[in-house]
């Protein structure tokens, strides 16, 4: 059962998924057609579960739960990753690897290896002040309060000179 984001209890889990570039206005409006579709029949032992999706910057996709109304099991999430792949493999776009870092320059929206933002970290180029995205927030509200955020309030801080 699909609702508006805005709508899901502070609760709701959030899954995060960036992407490794942004999103052309046609994709969006497909994958935002996509997601409909899967999350209106999203079910975990056949209960259907209550779900919404965001798309912030054209280059996330963001997926929330309220598992109040029923908890996802296994094969849900499963299903929910396979549909991601789809994705991945559909737009030539990388969503899964957790082994990046997405940034803020000036109001651009960088995603760049770990590897190389720890490179970075130890340059002028980003400090203790430099906006980050921090995907691994596990619920609605941190979503929506430390999701973006100076670098020296992230766990991005330990890179950082």
């Amino acid at each position: 059962m699909l609702v508006p984001f805005s709508t899901l209890p502070d609760h709701a889990r959030v899954w995060i998924y960036p992407a490794s570039r942004p999103f052309t206005v046609s994709e969006k409006e497909e994958i935002s057609e996509t997601l409909a579709q899967f999350l209106n029949q999203w079910a975990a032992h056949g209960s259907p579960l209550k779900t919404a999706f965001d798309l912030p910057y054209d280059r996330f996709i963001v997926i929330g739960l309220d598992e109040e109304v029923h908890g996802a099991s296994g094969c849900s999430i499963d299903a929910s990753v396979h549909l991601i792949q789809q994705l991945e493999a559909k737009f030539d776009v990388i969503l899964l690897d957790k082994m990046n870092v997405c940034y803020r320059e000036k109001e651009q929206i960088l995603y760049t290896p770990l590897k190389e933002f720890r490179k970075l970290a130890k340059s002028p180029k980003v400090n203790l002040d430099t906006i980050v995205f921090n995907n691994l927030v596990v619920d609605k509200a941190e979503y929506e309060s430390i999701w973006e955020v100076p670098a020296y309030d992230s766990w991005h801080a330990r890179f950082i000179k």
